[in-house]
């Protein structure tokens, strides 16, 4: 666990920077201490180069967020698309760097204004903010919480990590058993009414992405223990097949 200050000098963001990312629900804190003290664990820190990397590319506070809470966002798809952004700055920047060269050797002015040109750039940053509020899962999504509070939101959220935290005392058992295909139903019934309806197919994928590691297996597994994201995903993997 690292404290506000120390992710502040590991990161070069501002306290009240992170402070504000928190107010707003942006990058919430794993938990605070007992002095209340914000703490941020590894899935938090990875949290903050996702922002880091869209705020890099210009992308409103407000978009990032949205971005993160796309029931299908997707890490490694992210990164695609943000490796995609940053080549195109790259070569946007690479031609500014040019033009003024140019510049600088003839002593005159270029006529040629091209370089300035952010046409590429800006529309492929349009498309890669549309394509995480094309779904209609998403769309039910917004309906749902448009006019939810951070801290509401945030209740919603620990809410089913709390449900997803009960597989744990069962992850010595079989993932296939009563106890466990009720549990499922239950984490699946709560995403439909909080969220979007939570088809067996979309549940599927979910249970394959609480398992996969990264932030979700880890959140999981701090509520539940080591071992209940993977059992959580075996338990729902299961339940959809059926």
């Amino acid at each position: 666990m690292m404290t506000v200050h120390e992710l502040s000098r590991l990161s070069g963001v501002s306290i009240r920077a992170l402070q504000y990312y928190d107010e707003i629900g942006l990058l919430p804190p794993a938990r605070y201490s007992d002095a209340g003290y914000r703490l941020y664990d590894t899935a938090a820190q990875e949290r903050l180069q996702q922002i880091l990397l869209f705020r890099e590319l210009e992308f409103p506070l407000k978009e990032i967020r949205r971005i993160l809470e796309s029931p299908d966002f997707d890490r490694n798809r992210a990164l695609d698309q943000q490796i995609e952004l940053l080549t195109l700055k790259r070569e946007h920047i690479d031609n500014l760097i040019r033009m003024a060269r140019t510049v600088k050797l003839t002593g005159g002015i270029s006529m040629d204004f091209e370089a300035f040109d952010k046409k590429k750039l800006e529309e492929y940053a349009a498309r890669a903010k549309e394509s995480w509020g094309a779904t209609p899962e998403y769309r039910e999504f917004q309906q749902k919480n448009s006019g939810k509070t951070p801290e509401e939101m945030k209740r919603t959220g620990d809410g089913l990590m709390a449900l997803l935290a009960e597989f744990g005392p069962m992850k010595d058992e079989d993932p296939a058993s009563p106890e466990a295909q009720a549990q499922a139903r239950r984490v699946q019934d709560y995403i439909t009414q909080h969220y979007y309806r939570c088809t067996n197919r979309i549940f599927a994928q979910l249970g394959r992405m609480y398992g996969s590691g990264g932030e979700f297996t880890e959140n999981i597994d701090r509520v539940g223990g080591p071992g209940t994201a993977a059992f959580a995903s075996e338990a729902i993997g299961i339940y959809c097949a059926e």
